[in-house]
């Protein structure tokens, strides 16, 4: 019998630290812990962690305070990217036990004994805790993760690692190189899903379009065969690269059975010029390119776009170059970044540093436009019927949430409206928060 007998997670980040925490919590079960809310007392508390922002620190911390509130005798396990990249800083902070690095993370289980100790010839000491954390050179295998009951929509890790070199990112020190699961396998762990009864699968990645890398398959033959898989209703892909988004993905998008109209395609910039110091492997044309297809072949798509504001050396006129580009882009969204200096990276030698009031300025004034461009998505599609997945139950309100497959978001009271099913919904009238509301 496990001396430990109740464990709780908490996930900071992307959608593949949620598909990576879901597999490490069935594991977990299967070794016959139950898994509780991480608001809960808990025996152990695994903390995954992000490294996209400078603050994963105070996060971290945050975190590792709040378990042990919850049960001061508790063990606290951190894993993720920040793991990796600086887990002699995490393994200071006061209450945490263990530090995983990328390698490691998926075999927490063998890290326990039933002495309640942590133990690895090859990990670290420290005041505070152990650390076991390979090199990331030597991070080469790939670990298949999938959600699963978490949400409705399943975050299906087809991809993981990047090689990429863009001077602002941290990724391919926090998880190593490119690298995939054959074709077969993938198809394998996604039909296993779709067995579970999930009605969308999410495909994520850090670098989605790089699958296969390094073999003779690739992303689009991956698409061909996912959208084969019996019983699957929607595949939708998280993010991909415009060097990456080929023609003929979306061209195959526009004729497959599961596939839906929603790209989103980062760009990080408008301007030329900051587009090389990112070290982004495409030009603004590329961008223009992807977009006028995806418009073309779907009347109904939508576009969400990853941009960056306060990066080094953008001058006024460059940050103005930007807000043009995407003032007139037939796009449907923006997730904006403020700029944050990591470690490691060339951008943090870079000169034309901008202020973080500048940052922040510029920031808000791109999420404004954001907003009126979703409106203006939204109001686009008044008056037509779509399928709307729904995907929550009700909340305080009495509300069930739902997207519809080119994500527009619909709210309802309705009682038909019931979560994980279909339901096919005429977009009537946009309520005071910007949802579209189903009587």
């Amino acid at each position: 019998m496990n001396q430990y007998k109740k464990v709780a997670f908490y996930t900071l980040g992307c959608k593949l630290n949620f598909s990576e925490t879901s597999t490490i919590a069935r594991n977990f079960e299967e070794g016959g812990y139950a898994k509780v809310n991480f608001d809960e007392s808990a025996d152990i508390y695994v903390v995954n962690t992000c490294s996209v922002t400078d603050n994963a620190d105070k996060k971290c911390r945050s975190v590792v305070r709040k378990a042990k509130r919850n049960n001061p005798n508790c063990k606290i396990i951190v894993i993720g990217c920040y793991a990796q990249l600086k887990p002699n800083e995490i393994v200071k902070i006061e209450g945490v036990d263990l530090v995983l690095g990328a390698n490691e993370k998926f075999n927490i289980l063998a890290h326990l004994d039933h002495d309640n100790n942590f133990k690895n010839e090859e990990s670290e000491v420290s005041e505070g805790g152990r650390v076991v954390s390979s090199k990331i050179e030597k991070v080469n295998e790939f670990f298949p993760s999938y959600s699963f009951g978490d949400r409705t929509r399943t975050f299906l890790k087809v991809q993981d690692g990047c090689d990429y070199s863009c001077s602002f990112c941290t990724i391919p020190l926090a998880r190593g190189k490119s690298r995939s699961q054959s074709i077969d396998s993938t198809v394998q762990v996604a039909s296993k899903a779709v067995s579970g009864g999930t009605k969308e699968i999410v495909l994520t990645g850090v670098n989605l379009g790089d699958f296969g890398v390094g073999t003779d398959e690739n992303f689009l033959g991956l698409l061909k065969e996912l959208d084969s898989i019996s019983g699957v209703e929607r595949l939708r892909i998280s993010s991909i690269e415009p060097n990456l988004l080929t023609d003929d993905i979306i061209s195959f998008a526009a004729q497959s059975k599961a596939l839906v109209p929603h790209f989103h395609v980062p760009l990080q910039s408008g301007s030329p010029e900051l587009l090389k110091l990112m070290r982004r492997r495409y030009k603004r044309e590329v961008y223009d390119s992807r977009v006028a297809k995806i418009n073309e072949l779907f009347p109904d798509g939508c576009i969400g776009v990853d941009v960056i504001v306060g990066f080094p050396g953008e001058t006024e006129e460059r940050f103005a170059e930007t807000y043009d580009y995407l003032k007139n882009l037939d796009v449907s969204y923006f997730h904006v970044f403020s700029y944050s200096e990591r470690d490691s990276t060339k951008a943090i030698e870079m000169e034309g540093v901008v202020s973080r009031e500048k940052r922040a300025e510029r920031s808000k004034m791109l999420q404004i436009l954001s907003m009126k461009k979703k409106r203006s998505f939204y109001e686009r599609h008044k008056g037509k019927t779509f399928p709307v997945l729904w995907e929550s139950d009700k909340d305080d309100n009495g509300y069930v949430y739902g997207f519809t497959n080119n994500y527009i978001k619909v709210k309802t009271k309705n009682e038909s409206a019931v979560s994980n099913t279909v339901e096919n919904v005429e977009l009537k009238f946009i309520d005071k928060d910007g949802i579209y509301k189903h009587e």
